[in-house]
Order: C-alpha cells, then sequence, then structure tokens
C-alpha cells in the first residue's frame, strides 16, 4: 500500500519564517530520511564563532540558525552540490562581493548571500550562472528548505530516476502532484531549465527543470514501490 510523508502537506501555506523552514527540516529528516536530527548535527557555537572571526564580520542569523541546526548532516547537505563547511566560507570579490556558502558539485556554479545584505537577518540568495550572480531565491531561509530537497532527491541512490517529460505528460503530473509551495527558482546552468518547481504525493517527491517541451524531472521515493508509482503515472522514457 502506498503512502508515508507527504512534502507539499508539510510546505502547505509556503514558508514565512525562518523557524518555519528549521521546522521542516527537522520534519523532513525524521519523516522522510527516517533520521531524527541530533545535537551533534549542528555546528558549535565555538565553530561558529571561529568562522565570523575568520571572515571577520557576523552570518546572517539564518545562515547560523541553519548550520547550528543541521550543519553536519551530509544526507541533507552534502549529496551533490554541497553545502560549504564553515572553514570554507568564503567571498567572492572577483565575480562580485558574495559570501559562497554552497559549491555545484564539479565548482561550475555557486550560491552565496552579497554582502550588500549580509546583515540582514535573512537576507536573499543569489546563484552562480553564466550570466553571472543572479537572484535564485528572496530569504536563506527558503534556500535551506531548497537545498536539503535538492541534496536528498540526488542522494537517493537506487529511489532515485530522471526522464525528459512531454507536454503531454504534464497534465498527469498536475493532476496526480500538489505543487509544493516553494517560490520558483533558477536552473543555473540554463536559462531553457528554468524555473525549477517541485511536485509531491505521499511518499512521492519530483522536481521539474524548466516548462518546455520535454523539460527534464527528477523523481525521489520514500520506497522501490513509490518510484514504480511515479513511473507509471508519468511514462516517460526514464534513465534507470
Amino acid at each position: 500500500m502506498l503512502g508515508g510523508p507527504d512534502v507539499s502537506v508539510a510546505l502547505r501555506g509556503g514558508v514565512r519564517t525562518r523557524a518555519q523552514a528549521l521546522d521542516f527540516v527537522r520534519w523532513f529528516a525524521d519523516a522522510w530520511m527516517g533520521r531524527p536530527l541530533r545535537p551533534e548535527d549542528g555546528c558549535t557555537v565555538n565553530e561558529l564563532a571561529a568562522a565570523e572571526n575568520e571572515l571577520g564580520f557576523e552570518l546572517p542569523a539564518a545562515l547560523r540558525e541553519g548550520y547550528a541546526l543541521f550543519g553536519r548532516r551530509d544526507d541533507l547537505t552534502r549529496r551533490q552540490d554541497p553545502l560549504v563547511g564553515l572553514n570554507g566560507l568564503d567571498v567572492d570579490i572577483a565575480l562580485g562581493s558574495v559570501l559562497v556558502f554552497r559549491h555545484e558539485n564539479q565548482d561550475c556554479a555557486g550560491w552565496g548571500i552579497p554582502l550588500a545584505q549580509i546583515e540582514q537577518d535573512d537576507p536573499p540568495v543569489v546563484v552562480e550562472s553564466h550570466q553571472g550572480w543572479i537572484p535564485f531565491l528572496d530569504r536563506m531561509s527558503l534556500a535551506w528548505v531548497e537545498l536539503v530537497l535538492s541534496e536528498s532527491l540526488f542522494g537517493a541512490d537506487s529511489l532515485y530516476d530522471a526522464c525528459e517529460l512531454p507536454d503531454a505528460l504534464v497534465p498527469d503530473l498536475h493532476a496526480r502532484y500538489a505543487q509544493v509551495s516553494l517560490p520558483d527558482h533558477p536552473m543555473w546552468a540554463s536559462e531553457a531549465d528554468s524555473p525549477i518547481r517541485w511536485y509531491a504525493a505521499p511518499g512521492r517527491l519530483v522536481r521539474r527543470d524548466g516548462l518546455g517541451n520535454h523539460s527534464w524531472i527528477h523523481a525521489h521515493a520514500r520506497t522501490a514501490a513509490d518510484l514504480t508509482t511515479i513511473r507509471g503515472q508519468l511514462p516517460g522514457p526514464w534513465v534507470r
């Protein structure tokens, strides 16, 4: 019998505060990943202070809170495009004054916070593209949610699959999956693969990159039966 945690329900109404973002991460670690967060999964006060001392400024509250809660949980943060360790936080001066906290796995892109907004508690996040740094999400708290969803998605091993979805199957996606209340955000690699949107059903999570015909979708399931269901409901040319 299919069932399980539903990301669209957990994020219903959107992420309005930093606390809601962290509550979602706690829920996701427990309900979806099956491993509740523990105190040792976060970075310590002393480690955060040392990083700030090295940088020469205080980290935004939203960034500090995420590192303190789950900055050591590699299954949530370092499976595809990893979160930078505290001692690796750096300011990109060459391409613009941006505090980079995440890198694409082949170092082709990065995610960061503009220094001009670094004093905000929950500042906007930018992503590096062929156009330079472009807006990614309006708040760091939203970027934490996206990071956890994406990193767990691509670390799903046998419970992950991908395909190009023809336009003819888009109505099935919309009929069978609820769109997750996370704002549209760009894919760094290509404007054609933007925006990124998330969809979910109990035990199933789907990311769609772009809105054109044969846009890529990435699927993460809680069980093998859930993955079989996704493939059956969206019978595209699945990779695996």
